[in-house]
C-alpha cells in the first residue's frame, strides 16, 4: 500500500510513476525488473520512489492491483448484456476480455506475466492475493446463466470452462506473431478458435 505522501503528489507525477511501473513490469516481469530503470523513466530519484512505496514488491502489487481493477471494472460494465446461455455467455465474455487486452497491450502483458506459472515467491504471493478474486468474478459471470442442460455437476462444469478460457487467452496472446494483422482479423481469429473449443466442451458437458 502506498504511503500517504504518494497520494499527495500532483496527478501528472502520480500517473507518470504508475505508467513507468506498468512499462517496466510488463516488459521484464517482477524478477527481471529494475527500480533504476523505473525511476529514470518517470524522472524521480530512487529515494523518492521508496518514500512512496515500502519496496519493489509493494510497488509491483500496487501496479498490478490497479491494472486488474481496471480490467475487471471495464468488463463488469458490459456483462449485463451477455447471453443467458452459459456457453455463449462465456464466449462473449472471452471476446470482451480479449478486446480489452488488444486495446491495452502493455497492461495485458503485465497480467499475463503475473499469472504465468513459475516457481518464484512472487508468483505464489500473486496467486494467494488474487486467486479467490478470480473465482468470485467468474462465479458472478456464470451464476445467472442457464445451466439446466448440464450433464455434470454445475460447479465442476463451470470450473472446466474457466480453465479453458484462461488457458486459451494466455496461449493466443503469447503466440501472436504477425503484427501486421488488424484488430478485426485478430478478434475474428480469436472468436473462431475459442468457439471451436467451446463446441467440443458443450458436446461433452451437456445432455
Amino acid at each position: 500500500m502506498p504511503a500517504k505522501l504518494f497520494f499527495e503528489l500532483n496527478p501528472d507525477k502520480r500517473n507518470r510513476i504508475v505508467a513507468a511501473g506498468i512499462e517496466e513490469f510488463s516488459n521484464y516481469g517482477y524478477e527481471g525488473s529494475s527500480t533504476n530503470r523505473i525511476v529514470r523513466t518517470c524522472e524521480i530519484s530512487k529515494g523518492s520512489l521508496f518514500k512512496y512505496f515500502a519496496n519493489k514488491e509493494d510497488f509491483y502489487f500496487y501496479i498490478l492491483d490497479n491494472v486488474s481493477a481496471e480490467l475487471i471494472g471495464d468488463l463488469e460494465k458490459k456483462t449485463c448484456a451477455l447471453s443467458p446461455d452459459l456457453f455463449q455467455r462465456v464466449l462473449e465474455y472471452a471476446a470482451l476480455e480479449f478486446q480489452w487486452y488488444m486495446e491495452n497491450p502493455l497492461k495485458a502483458k503485465l497480467i499475463i506475466r503475473a499469472f504465468a506459472k513459475d516457481d518464484t515467491e512472487i508468483y505464489r504471493k500473486t496467486i494467494q492475493r488474487y486467486g479467490a478474486k478470480e473465482m468470485t468474478i467468474f462465479n458472478r459471470l456464470t451464476e445467472s446463466a442457464d445451466t439446466h442442460d448440464f450433464r455434470w455437476d454445475k460447479e465442476k462444469t463451470i470450473a472446466v470452462l474457466r480453465w479453458v478460457l484462461k488457458g486459451f487467452n494466455a496461449d493466443f496472446l503469447e503466440n501472436i506473431s504477425d503484427k501486421n494483422r488488424s484488430f478485426a482479423q485478430l478478434h475474428d481469429e480469436y472468436v473462431q478458435g475459442f468457439t471451436l473449443y467451446l463446441e467440443m466442451l458443450k458436446k461433452g458437458l451437456t445432455k
